[in-house]
């Protein structure tokens, strides 16, 4: 399964470079047009040689509309026809096991050899959310009993419960019973230590959100890697890391993007979440000193500006992680900022398919 695991870097790029996608809707904006930018990148991705195109499960928030992974992926699926496609991640806790091995079984039937399953166990929204997709005043405890989910979960994408168990006459269709088929590999995503030692436990690949946990990344990774037992899936640690990046023709326009998506987690920080300002509503707030040294916290883990700079801000942090892959995430108001950065991105790495 590591051919399916293991990306090739093209152009001049170090390692491969991928897409997280939070489908995000600006403020002006709808969520049809905003899934509409979704396939646009999906599109311009499989172009310009990006290995992955992965979308992230969140609830409750109005700046984005990937609350449903799957849905959104069979729609990528029937819009492009190389690129894998996969969840960053899907929150397991907030599922059925069987559930999740259904729907992505039909994304593997749908797009045979193109699925990845990111699994996280953050609830991917907030308290009292959870608790209502969760249907219990006691959310936490998804997240403590992840480890035996995810184990059921590999049981039913595999069909191999063990005579005896209670679900042993359960099948996930499509699946394994159905005849010969293939499987979307498993991944792990997390923002802190569990994952990154559970993967490393299990010999499955690793994606960690560097984009909003900068601090814990290399003591994730280094954790990830020393813990790694080689498995069916891996004989060696694969790590992607989530960037946030953004390129634009001139440093002034990069800030004046990124600076949207700052303001919006600054709101969605202090319990304001909205849809993306615009540039002009970000440069016209009135930030407050604390308000100001947070913005300006954030944007210091966004890779931003020119596209040479930005290719040397990717290629400093690549050296200084050894991941082996680059998810880059480009969160701004409108669909084409978020289009132009990766087009110009690849441009900078020489990625085929230009023009």
């Amino acid at each position: 399964m590591s051919d399916a695991i293991r990306g090739t870097a093209n152009g001049t790029a170090p390692v491969p470079l991928s897409v997280l996608d939070l489908v995000t809707v600006g403020s002006g904006r709808t969520a049809t047009q905003a899934l509409g930018t979704s396939v646009a990148l999906a599109r311009l991705a499989e172009r310009r040689g990006y290995h992955r195109h992965w979308v992230a499960e969140h609830h409750s928030m109005p700046g984005v509309a990937s609350s449903s992974p799957a849905v959104i992926l069979a729609h990528l699926a029937a819009h492009t026809e190389r690129i894998r496609l996969g969840s960053g991640g899907v929150m397991l806790p907030n599922h059925a096991p069987l559930v999740i091995a259904e729907q992505f079984g039909t994304l593997e039937a749908l797009a045979p050899g193109r699925v990845d399953l990111g699994l996280g166990r953050a609830p991917g929204t907030d308290g009292a959310t959870a608790a209502a997709l969760r249907r219990t005043d006691r959310p936490h405890e998804g997240a403590d009993e992840f480890p035996q989910q995810l184990a059921e979960l590999t049981r039913f994408l595999d069909d191999d419960f063990p005579d005896g168990h209670p679900y042993a006459r359960i099948h996930a269709v499509p699946g394994p019973v159905q005849g010969p088929t293939g499987r979307p590999p498993v991944w792990l995503l997390g923002s802190s230590g569990f994952s990154a030692r559970l993967a490393g436990t299990l010999g499955l690949p690793f994606a960690f959100a560097h984009h909003f946990s900068a601090h814990n990344t290399l003591p994730a990774l280094e954790l990830y890697r020393d813990s790694f037992r080689p498995s069916a899936a891996l004989a060696e640690p694969y790590a992607v890391i989530g960037v946030s990046a953004l390129a634009a023709d001139d440093e002034k326009e990069a800030r004046r993007q990124v600076l949207t998506g700052a303001l919006s987690m600054l709101r969605l920080r202090t319990g304001r979440p909205g849809l993306i300002p615009t540039p002009e509503e970000a440069e016209a707030y009135p930030f407050t000193p604390a308000e100001r040294e947070f913005v300006e916290s954030w944007l210091a883990n966004i890779v931003y500006g020119t596209p040479e700079a930005v290719r040397a801000g990717l290629d400093g942090l690549r050296g200084r992680t050894g991941a082996d892959e680059l998810m880059i995430t480009a969160n701004a108001h409108g669909g084409e900022a978020r289009l132009r950065s990766y087009e110009l991105i690849a441009d900078a790495y020489d990625l085929p398919g230009a023009g």
